[in-house]
């Protein structure tokens, strides 16, 4: 009951982490500016992220460009879009997985061990896919600190952290929480296992203890007779 309760807690973990993944990849609010000019009367929002940009002016509707070429990006920027594309389909891949190591799933058989084994894999790419998912978004987070405290970028040109991080690093913690469950839901069943393996066998030497013990009982018998 314990394992199944671990199954069931690491797949929803699995789910929002796939979806959370999607989510940060998608959003473009990964490096945010809202700056107020010396007048008090232009009010500029800027949206950065991975596929494009967006703006919005006062009492305007918000604008997004999708970028015309990769060169277009920041270094950082360039290297998080392969990355977070790459923890998408690792985040989906390791929720199929889990999915057929399931308990109440029938079409991997009934074998425990090949179910454990099953989950110990769908655990290991969930923890991969997290630490994927925590070097862009901690990579684009430490650039716009540094730019924001460097006197060398202009004011205008300064960011901040956008949604999209924030989502970012609770999204690799949710994925490597699930990956530690399904972890140890085949460490409990390797352990309930070994220990019914272990039973019958003591219970085996027993009874063979108990055999020779009684033969020699029984061959004097039909000598003495």
């Amino acid at each position: 009951m314990a394992s199944y309760a671990l199954q069931m807690a690491g797949l929803v973990l699995g789910g929002v982490g796939v979806v959370g993944t999607v989510a940060v990849t998608i959003m473009p609010q990964w490096r945010v500016s809202a700056f107020i000019e010396s007048n008090i009367v232009v009010f500029e929002t800027f949206w950065e992220g991975l596929w494009m940009n967006c703006m919005r002016h006062a009492n305007i509707r918000m604008q997004c460009k999708v970028y015309d070429s990769l060169l277009a990006l920041t270094p950082d920027l360039q290297a998080s879009r392969g990355l977070m594309c790459a923890a998408s389909v690792l985040s989906f891949l390791a929720f199929m997985t889990a999915i057929l190591g399931m308990k109440c799933t029938r079409c991997t058989g009934d074998d425990e061990s090949v179910k454990s084994r099953i989950l110990l894999t769908a655990g290991i790419i969930f923890i991969i896919t997290g630490l994927v998912v925590l070097i862009p978004v901690s990579w684009v987070a430490s650039s716009i600190i540094r730019d924001f405290y460097s006197p060398l970028v202009e004011v205008a040109q300064k960011r901040e952290l956008g949604e999209a991080l924030y989502i970012g690093w609770t999204t690799a913690l949710v994925l490597i929480a699930g990956g530690v469950l399904f972890s140890c839901v085949f460490c409990c069943t390797e352990k309930t296992s070994s220990y019914r393996y272990s039973v019958p066998s003591h219970r085996t030497t027993q009874k063979s203890f108990h055999a020779e013990k009684r033969s020699p009982s029984i061959y004097s018998k039909s000598q003495y007779v």
